[in-house]
């Protein structure tokens, strides 16, 4: 023998000493281990309308079809002239026992066969006309609880014994042909159906993974971006205050040594303070700078003030957009505009997405605690596109309601359209105290934003879309 006969034989033996070892850890191994079968989930739509006895109805119907099929084997081999009680009892208890250990009752449907063949107790053989079915249910029953390599490897078994009473009585009618043949059918029917299943779960539980991680990616781009816009309003107030104290020395004809050193200090933190902030955008910004920029990074970022050029680029598409403004207009915190300017301009977008033709308003109301917001659209008049987005506008939009403490609803209306409300609470500014000398109010300062100017008070007309 050469040695690549040699090579080969050693090859064959070791697939064989597999092929037998995972026989033996299937069907020999625990074989009647105690496996009882779950009650059935009631997460369907038609069994969610059932009562609770419901979950068992796969074990009732095992066992009533059992009885049946027990008392049909018994009256066919009555009328036959076979063994009709035994004709029963290797009919059902297979059956019964495949709901308590699935191998453990095909190896007992499986003796049940050799029983029959070997001994011809019936007129049909080697398997009676209800053993026949019998067996076929239990080896479905057993393929549909486990992988598909038990499913092949019953099958096998099955087909040698058939091949084994065949051949060694071959002058007798068999049925070992049908039974190959037919639970060729019934096993791999199972296999597909029960592969199609698992593959459906596992494609709806990716599906909610990737929804819920897609909702996360989008809460951190989000916050990414309040970030960024965080640190432009910031980093305003924090060179002002730089400036201002380098500044404030020379205002002061002789100003003490312990005047100038505090506003030194004062500036050496606020620079110091600034260049953390930039050292953490820069970070942000690392992978991508324009990700989180509408324009240009060192453009300012937009208020409320800029809420007409929005607008004015929204009805140029066509759109009808009504703007109402309640309230003594007045200057809030930046964190503020620039949130309650998202917010309003993804509201819009949205209307413009999924309501396309529908009419919108808009109405920022200024109250004594705070500002409120709606943006509210009819139902849509022209053909909603399908969008390809991520479909996360809201969330963001609670984001930064959240970020600054305030509540938000997003809801459909009555009419078929949509509104979004939100209220932003701004705490209320302190009054200037009188002066301690002449004891008059001072005057406030020069408009830091000359280009903003108040808009006059505006009084809701009409019924909102």
């Amino acid at each position: 023998m050469t040695d690549t006969d040699q090579t080969t034989l050693r090859t064959e033996l070791r697939i064989a000493r597999s092929a037998l070892k995972g026989l033996r850890d299937d069907l020999v191994t625990d074989a009647f281990a105690f496996r009882p079968l779950p009650p059935r989930s009631t997460d369907g739509p038609v069994v969610r309308r059932l009562p609770d006895s419901a979950r068992w109805l796969p074990h009732a119907s095992l066992a009533v079809f059992a009885c049946l099929l027990m008392l049909m084997g018994f009256e066919f081999e009555s009328e036959r002239g076979g063994a009709p009680l035994a004709a029963a009892l290797l009919t059902g208890i297979p059956l019964v026992t495949v709901l308590f250990r699935p191998v453990g009752g095909w190896w007992l449907s499986f003796g049940a066969g050799f029983l029959s063949g070997a001994a011809g107790l019936f007129s049909e053989w080697p398997w009676s006309a209800t053993g026949f079915v019998s067996h076929l249910v239990v080896m479905a029953f057993v393929a549909s609880r486990t992988r598909p390599r038990v499913a092949a490897e019953m099958w096998l078994l099955t087909v040698l014994l058939g091949a084994a009473f065949a051949f060694t009585t071959p002058g007798r009618m068999s049925d070992s042909f049908a039974m190959g043949f037919v639970s060729f059918l019934v096993l791999l029917t199972v296999v597909l159906v029960k592969g199609w299943r698992e593959t459906q779960a596992k494609v709806v539980e990716q599906v909610a993974v990737t929804q819920v991680e897609r909702s996360r990616r989008t809460v951190l781009e989000e916050r990414t971006t309040i970030a960024r816009e965080l640190h432009d309003v910031v980093a305003h107030h924090m060179s002002v205050i730089a400036i201002q104290a380098e500044a404030a020395p020379y205002r002061v004809d002789d100003p003490p040594a312990e005047l100038t050193r505090s506003f030194a200090i004062i500036r050496e933190n606020a620079v110091a303070a600034l260049t953390e902030l930039r050292r953490v955008l820069g970070v942000v910004r690392a992978d991508n700078p324009d990700t989180f920029a509408d324009g240009a990074p060192e453009a300012p970022q937009p208020t409320l003030a800029n809420l007409d050029s929005l607008l004015a680029n929204v009805r140029d598409t066509g759109a009808d957009v009504d703007k109402v403004v309640t309230g003594a207009v007045r200057t809030l915190p930046q964190g503020v505009e620039l949130s309650a300017y998202r917010i309003v301009q993804e509201g819009l977008s949205n209307a413009l997405r999924h309501a396309p033709g529908a009419a919108t308003r808009v109405e920022i109301g200024y109250v004594l605690g705070g500002l409120g917001l709606r943006v509210v659209n009819g139902p849509a008049t022209e053909e909603v596109r399908p969008s390809h987005g991520a479909g996360h506008g809201v969330l963001g939009m609670r984001e930064r309601v959240s970020m600054l403490g305030g509540e938000m609803t997003a809801e459909p209306t009555a009419e078929g359209g949509y509104e979004v409300t939100a209220f932003i609470p701004v705490a209320a500014e302190p009054k200037p105290e009188p002066d301690a000398k002449s004891g008059s109010i001072p005057k406030p300062g020069p408009n830091p934003n000359p280009q903003r100017k108040p808009w006059p008070m505006v009084k809701s007309t009409g019924d909102p879309v």
